[in-house]
C-alpha cells in the first residue's frame, strides 16, 4: 500500500485531472500516396460512443512529446493524433525538413477523416515546425480540414535558417536535433557544448558552411539550406503563394509574441492569408499577439529576460484552443477571449487590447531625426541625438567601424533573451553609434511597427547592419523594445542580391521590425543603437561580396560605415503610438 501510494503522488497532475479517462491507440500506421507508412499515436475519450472531430499535429521531435496535449484534448471531447513526420520517430522515409509536410499533410488529414472515430472534421495544431506545417497542408486544400491553428509558424528563408539574409548559429543545433530517427533532446539541449562549438567557430573563423563538420555532424540537409542565402525559388515553394491563399477558405487562428523569434514568419503567412483569402475566410480569422517568446507561444510564462508580465499573460492555451475548435467544429460560440480580429498585449500594463486589423495599430506614428552633430556618437553618455527636427545642411555623418577579426564583441549575446542588459551599449566604443532622444513628457504606448531610414555609405561590397530599439528609464535601466538587421545585398528585396557600389550613399529602409507594445514611462528616453553584429550567435560576414557561407579570415574587409544626417539625407526613426 505505501508503494501505491507513492506511485500515486509522483503522478502529475495533468494526468489525475485528465488522463484517467483517456484510451490510447499506440503505434498507428498511416499510409501515404507513395507506400511510405507514418506513425501515430491516437487519443480518444475513454470507450468512445459517438465519432468526433480529430485534432492532429506533425512533428519532427517525437510523437510523444505531445502527450500532454493528446491526453488534454481527449479527456475534453476530441480525438487527438501525434503523428512523426516522415523520416523522424517511428515513421518510415527520409526526414528532408519543409519538403515534404505539405503534400503529407494532406494525405494525414483525409487518411483521419475517414477513421471510425472521426465524424470526417479535422483541425490541425501546434507551433513553430508544425505552425509552418498546417500552413504547408492548407496549401493542399484537404476538403476534411476544417481549421488551422498556427503558432510561432518557422517561415523557410525569411526567419529560419536564415533571418533577412543572415545565417543564424543555431541552425546547426537544430538540423542535428533532427538528425537520425530518434529525439536527441538531451545534446539538443546542451547549453555548454553548443555555446562551445559556437565560440570556437567563430574565435578560427570557420567558414559557415563547415559548421555541421565542425560539431561531428556532417549533414547533407544543413549544406542544402546554407546552399540557399535568400528568399529564392527554393524557400518559396515551401509556402503558400497567393493563387493557394486565394482558396484556403478556413478560418485560422493565428498565434505569436512580441518576442517569438518566428514572428517574422507568424506573421507573414496571416498577413497574406488576411490579403488574398476569400472573405468568409478572413471574415473569421484572428491573431493574437503576447508577451511571449517561441516557446511561450504554447506555454506562457511571467518571466522573460529580465523583465516580468502580470497574470493576464498566462493564457490557458489548451482552453483557449479548446474553445476555438468547439466554436469551429462543434457550432459552438466564440472564444469570449477574441473580442475583435487582433489581441495585443501591452507587456507593461498587463492589459490585453483589441483592434479591427494589424495595421490598425500604431498607424499614429512620431517621427525622430538623427543627428550626430555635437556628440561623440559612440560614448552611451555623450550620444548622437534623435530629434523632433531635422538637422542643418552641413551636419557631419556619424561613422563606426567593422573588422570582422575583431572579437572583442563576440561574447557579447545580441539574443532574444536577454531584454535588459546594456553590455553592448556600454562597450560598443567605435563599433556602433548611439541615439537617444529627449524625455517622454507624457506616457506614450509605442505599439507597432518601427521603421528606420537611414542613409548609409561605407567602403565594402557587403556589410550586416543592426538597428535595437530600447526604453531608457529615468533610474537608467534599459528594456528592450525591437530590432532589425540588413544585409546590405537585399536593402531591396530578400529575393534579389544587390552589391553595394563601395562610395555611394544608398537608403536603407529597416520597415521589418517586430511587433511591440509597451507603455514608455514619463521620464524615459528611447535608445537607437545601430551597429554591425559580430557575434558568435550569426553567420559572419566578411564584407568581400562573396558568397558569405563560403569565407573565412582570408576574405576579410574593414568596413567603415557612415550613417548620414543632413537635409539631403535626413535619416529618420519612425515610432508607432496608440491614442489612448
Amino acid at each position: 500500500m505505501k508503494f501505491l501510494m507513492l506511485v500515486i503522488t509522483l503522478i502529475p497532475n495533468f494526468l489525475i485531472t485528465s488522463a484517467q479517462d483517456i484510451d490510447i491507440l499506440y503505434g498507428v500506421k498511416i499510409e501515404l500516396r507513395d507506400g511510405v507508412q507514418l506513425n501515430a499515436t491516437i487519443y480518444k475519450p475513454h470507450e468512445q460512443k459517438e465519432a468526433l472531430p480529430v485534432i492532429c499535429t506533425m512533428t519532427p521531435y517525437i510523437n510523444d512529446t505531445y502527450h500532454e496535449r493528446g491526453t488534454y484534448f481527449a479527456a475534453n471531447g476530441y480525438v487527438f493524433a501525434s503523428i512523426d513526420v516522415r523520416g523522424r520517430g517511428s515513421s518510415d522515409g527520409t526526414f528532408e525538413p519543409f519538403t515534404q509536410e505539405a503534400n503529407d499533410g494532406y494525405d494525414i488529414v483525409e487518411w483521419l477523416a475517414k477513421q471510425p472515430y472521426c465524424n470526417s472534421k479535422v483541425a490541425m495544431w501546434g507551433g513553430s515546425y508544425a505552425g509552418y506545417n498546417q500552413w504547408a497542408t492548407t496549401k493542399k486544400l484537404p476538403p476534411h480540414l476544417k481549421t488551422i491553428v498556427p503558432a510561432a509558424s518557422v517561415r523557410p528563408g525569411l526567419d529560419f535558417p536564415i533571418s533577412n539574409g543572415i545565417g543564424c548559429s543555431y541552425a546547426i543545433q537544430w538540423f542535428t536535433s533532427v538528425s537520425g530517427k530518434i529525439g536527441n533532446d538531451n545534446l539538443f539541449q546542451d547549453y555548454y557544448f553548443w555555446k562551445s562549438k559556437y565560440t570556437e567557430r567563430y574565435e578560427k573563423d570557420i567558414a559557415f558552411n563547415k559548421f555541421d563538420s565542425l560539431v561531428g555532424n556532417p549533414d547533407k540537409n544543413f549544406k542544402k539550406f546554407t546552399a540557399h542565402s535568400f528568399m529564392d525559388n527554393y524557400f518559396k515553394n515551401m509556402s503558400p503563394n497567393e493563387k493557394e491563399y486565394n482558396q484556403m477558405n478556413i478560418p485560422v487562428l493565428t498565434i505569436t509574441g512580441c518576442y517569438d523569434s518566428d514572428q517574422p514568419g507568424a506573421l507573414s503567412y496571416y498577413r497574406e492569408f488576411m490579403t488574398n483569402a476569400p472573405l468568409s475566410a478572413k471574415n473569421n480569422s484572428y491573431l493574437i499577439i503576447g508577451p511571449w517568446d517561441h516557446g511561450g507561444t504554447r506555454t506562457p510564462r511571467k518571466e522573460l529576460g529580465g523583465l516580468t508580465f502580470g497574470d493576464a499573460a498566462l493564457l490557458n492555451m489548451n482552453d483557449l484552443h479548446k474553445q476555438w475548435y468547439d466554436h469551429i467544429l462543434k457550432d459552438s460560440v466564440k472564444p469570449m477571449f477574441l473580442q475583435n480580429k487582433v489581441a495585443y498585449y501591452v507587456t507593461n500594463t498587463d492589459k490585453w487590447k483589441y483592434a479591427a486589423s494589424l495595421k490598425e495599430i500604431g498607424k499614429t506614428t512620431d517621427t525622430f531625426y538623427l543627428n550626430s552633430a555635437n556628440s561623440t556618437q559612440n560614448d552611451i553618455m555623450h550620444s548622437a541625438f534623435l530629434q523632433p527636427d531635422a538637422p542643418e545642411n552641413k551636419t557631419i555623418p556619424a561613422t563606426y567601424v567593422y573588422n570582422p577579426l575583431d572579437k572583442r564583441l563576440g561574447a557579447i549575446e545580441l539574443n532574444w533573451s536577454v531584454l535588459t542588459n546594456q553590455t553592448m551599449a556600454y562597450d560598443i566604443k567605435n563599433d556602433g553609434v548611439i541615439y537617444h532622444s529627449a524625455q517622454f513628457e507624457n506616457e506614450t504606448e509605442v505599439s507597432g511597427f518601427f521603421e528606420l531610414k537611414a542613409y548609409i555609405q561605407t567602403d565594402v561590397k557587403d556589410v550586416d547592419i543592426v538597428a535595437n530599439v530600447y526604453e531608457i528609464k529615468l533610474d537608467g535601466s534599459s528594456v528592450f523594445l525591437t530590432s532589425n538587421a540588413i544585409r546590405a545585398r537585399y536593402r531591396e528585396s530578400l529575393e534579389t542580391e544587390k552589391l553595394l557600389l563601395p562610395g555611394e550613399i544608398n537608403l536603407f529602409d529597416f520597415k521589418d521590425f517586430s511587433f511591440i507594445s509597451r507603455v514608455i514611462e514619463k521620464g524615459s528616453r528611447l535608445r537607437l543603437l545601430i551597429t554591425s553584429p559580430n557575434s558568435i550567435q550569426i553567420q559572419k560576414n566578411y564584407c568581400s561580396g562573396g558568397i558569405v557561407a563560403d569565407e573565412s579570415a582570408k576574405d576579410a574587409h574593414i568596413a567603415h560605415v557612415k550613417i548620414y544626417n543632413d537635409s539631403n539625407h535626413p535619416s529618420i526613426l519612425i515610432m508607432p503610438f496608440v491614442n489612448n
